[in-house]
């Protein structure tokens, strides 16, 4: 099935500088937005205790929020959790000077007796201490760089075994760039949907990472071919080339991936929705980035070399 006719010839190289001016802003959005104000940490990463509650009435989150007080945890914070008028809550509590083995059982008791005991009951009951949410917090960040660097050695040993270390450095380094570009895009619309970063966001960047690569890889592949069989076009000729013979493939990959993530986001309950909304931000991001970054980047540094 082919999507893209053959014998297209969409000069996506054309428009490489202004994809990197571009990229290079949002990028750099994306990293001041980080130092100036920060992700909003999960319990996973800041320690504390996650409490999701269902009720069975009507109640209000300033009510919530009393009742926690008066139980001597002021630190806390209620929000929705759910369908609207489900009357479903998540409350994360930072710091509280119960212990966190008695803390389910503190707040049971405790609105219990506001609300009455067979009135709600707790679905979810997530405690984390402050040092191992810093410590899961360090290798978290490890993760995704070192799952980054490797899939650009990776792609640099692969095409260098064709064309020598130093052209396999450039299709790695594409990669590279191509994966911190679709990692930062997707921290960026997390933080700006207000999403709270945990360990399932950590594995939905893992995820893009893997997912991407894999695009880039098929797109250097045909480029790796097309060299072999067309040596009178200029390499600009040939990644324009190969770009558009492999689109039909990434279109329906990525769509048929989308489509089900789009379901996942719309049907799958506010615990998956933050995982599918990094994986959709991940994936269309990764499409862009095969297209106008990696495969770009060979050509950059083939001509910044020869001139």
């Amino acid at each position: 099935m082919e999507i893209i006719k053959p014998g297209t010839k969409i000069p996506f190289t054309r428009y490489r500088y202004i994809a990197i001016f571009l990229s290079t802003a949002v990028n750099v959005a994306v990293i001041v937005l980080l130092l100036v104000k920060g992700p909003i940490l999960g319990v996973d990463f800041a320690g504390g205790t996650v409490l999701q509650l269902k009720f069975q009435q009507k109640v209000t989150i300033p009510e919530l929020r009393a009742a926690l007080s008066g139980l001597g945890m002021e630190n806390n914070v209620v929000q929705d959790f759910g369908q609207e008028g489900s009357n479903e809550f998540l409350i994360r509590l930072d710091k509280t000077s119960v212990q966190l083995s008695d803390l389910g059982e503190r707040v049971r008791k405790g609105l219990g007796q506001k609300f009455g005991a067979d009135k709600f009951e707790i679905r979810r009951n997530e405690s984390v201490g402050p040092k191992v949410g810093e410590d899961l917090r360090r290798q978290g960040t490890w993760s995704v760089v070192a799952a980054t660097v490797m899939m650009g050695v990776y792609i640099w040993v692969r095409f260098g075994a064709s064309f020598g270390s130093r052209f396999g450095l450039h299709f790695g380094l594409g990669a590279v760039i191509a994966l911190i570009h679709d990692v930062l895009v997707t921290i960026g619309a997390l933080m700006l949907a207000h999403y709270e970063f945990d360990l399932t966001i950590v594995a939905a960047l893992l995820t893009i990472v893997g997912f991407s690569v894999n695009d880039t890889v098929i797109v250097c592949d045909r480029i790796r071919e097309n060299m072999r069989k067309i040596r009178r076009e200029s390499l600009e000729s040939i990644i324009n080339l190969s770009i558009n013979e492999t689109l039909s493939r990434t279109i329906i990959t990525t769509g048929t991936a989308i489509l089900v993530l789009l379901g996942l986001f719309v049907l799958g309950g506010g615990v998956i929705r933050p995982f599918a909304f990094a994986l959709l931000i991940g994936f269309f991001s990764g499409v862009y980035s095969t297209i106008f970054i990696a495969s770009p980047v060979i050509l950059l540094w083939e001509k910044g070399k020869k001139s």
